[in-house]
């Protein structure tokens, strides 16, 4: 069983990311978590912040010499500006002369990053997180709902897609659908994993030229705006054998899991597995994948379509999997939402922290990897293996009993 977490402050020290159960014998390095940081910090319309955001990561334990070794997989994601927040972010009490600036010399200036947040912007976590955890200080509650917390995620998914690729041979791809009312046409063509550094060099990781071109002008008219933009991505992923997940427990479904996964991602609204909106308007003659002979699914089938988006039942049927997420737009609006201040109770602006005007690259990125985390805890849970040499045999033996008999057991 896989087991993961992270912990972290946006601009605390560093970010760390924890993995336990996780297979011998995969082979990645820092290079392999370096690249997918990077393709994170990508994305047309994104902030300052990511042009001097260099990611510097250490594997702290679990891989020797380039290979897991079975046992806890730990890695710390540094923060480059912690010299300028090392005070205001200290984990011990700090004097107040030591958060003023030119102290001594009359301009007792208190450091302006120190400040009390108490204008919470509507839609981020600010709130509702003062009101639960008791803080008069939104900083407390920022700090760790932002965004930055999904580069620990980042890695973890891809120490996930390595494990799936080489055991499994499993491959996923991300992409943009839609930024702001820029969509890509329904039927365009899909990419697949090797279509994965085109998408990379994409402002806005979209696998249709004349969308992209759209959502760049949508994304530039925000910013003239002094707003943001939210967007929809889509996770796909290529080979997944049947019969990951099960139908006879709600916490098993599979869709479920990628459902909440994928939701779980900060900004992230919405969530849907294949063309699962689009079906509650279709008749159900119109709805369905259509089964039919002569394929390398379960029994020698193949699927006329796929609108199901790989699974049935809570369960993989062999079909590529495609899970799209809604993300809204970015809550800290430059214009200034309207807001309280909660200590004196008067009407206010909301706090602008520095940000992005549209981030919806960056999270088709975060969304390959929670479905990455949630593809490997599947798999693991199917064929069990405590390292790569065990797995691999175990996944042909489903792919095998599931082309000739249809159960997908092994």
């Amino acid at each position: 069983m896989l087991n993961w977490m992270t912990a972290g402050e946006s601009h605390g020290p560093s970010l760390v990311a924890i993995i336990d159960g996780f297979p011998a014998g995969v082979e990645v390095t820092h290079e392999t978590l370096r690249s997918a940081l990077a393709r994170r910090r990508l994305g047309y319309g994104r902030g300052a912040r990511q042009k001097f955001e260099q990611d510097e990561i250490r594997i702290l334990s679990g891989v020797r010499h380039g290979v897991t070794l079975g046992s806890p997989i730990a890695v710390e994601i540094k923060n480059t500006e912690w010299p300028k927040w090392e005070k205001v972010m200290s984990a011990d009490p700090v004097s107040r002369e030591d958060l003023l600036i030119d102290a001594g010399t009359g301009d007792e200036r208190e450091i302006a990053r120190n400040k009390p947040l108490t204008r919470p912007r509507p839609g981020h976590a600010d709130l509702a997180g003062m009101a639960k955890y008791g803080h008069e200080d939104a900083r407390n509650v920022l700090e760790r709902a932002s965004a930055r917390e999904t580069a620990a995620r980042v890695v973890i998914g891809a120490l996930c897609e390595a494990l799936l690729a080489q055991a499994a041979g499993i491959r996923l791809v991300s992409h943009t659908l839609q930024v702001g009312g820029a969509r890509v046409p329904e039927g365009a063509v899909l990419p697949t994993p090797a279509d994965a550094p085109a998408l990379d060099d994409d402002p806005l990781r979209c696998f249709h030229a004349a969308s992209s071109k759209a959502m760049v002008a949508e994304v530039d008219a925000a910013k003239g705006d002094a707003d943001t933009l939210g967007g929809i991505v889509e996770v796909l992923a290529y080979d997944v054998p049947v019969g990951l997940g099960s139908h006879t427990q709600w916490n098993r479904k599979l869709d479920g899991r990628l459902a909440q996964a994928v939701m779980s991602i900060q900004a992230m609204k919405g969530v849907e597995i294949g063309e699962g909106f689009a079906n509650a308007g279709r008749r159900g003659s119109l709805a369905h994948d259509e089964i039919l002979s002569g394929g390398h699914g379960p029994a020698g089938t193949r699927r006329a379509s796929n609108r199901a988006g790989g699974t049935e039942g809570g369960i993989s049927n062999g079909e590529i999997i495609s899970v799209r997420g809604a993300l809204k737009p970015i809550s800290t609006v430059p214009r200034a939402l309207r807001t309280i201040d909660t200590v004196t109770g008067a009407e206010a602006t909301a706090n602008h922290q520095r940000s992005d005007v549209c981030a919806v690259a960056p999270a088709a990125v975060i969304a390959e990897a929670m479905v990455a985390i949630t593809l490997a805890e599947a798999l693991l849970e199917k064929v069990g293996g405590d390292s790569v040499g065990e797995i691999a045999p175990r996944v042909e033996a489903i792919r095998t009993c599931a082309e000739t008999s249809g159960a997908g057991a092994a």
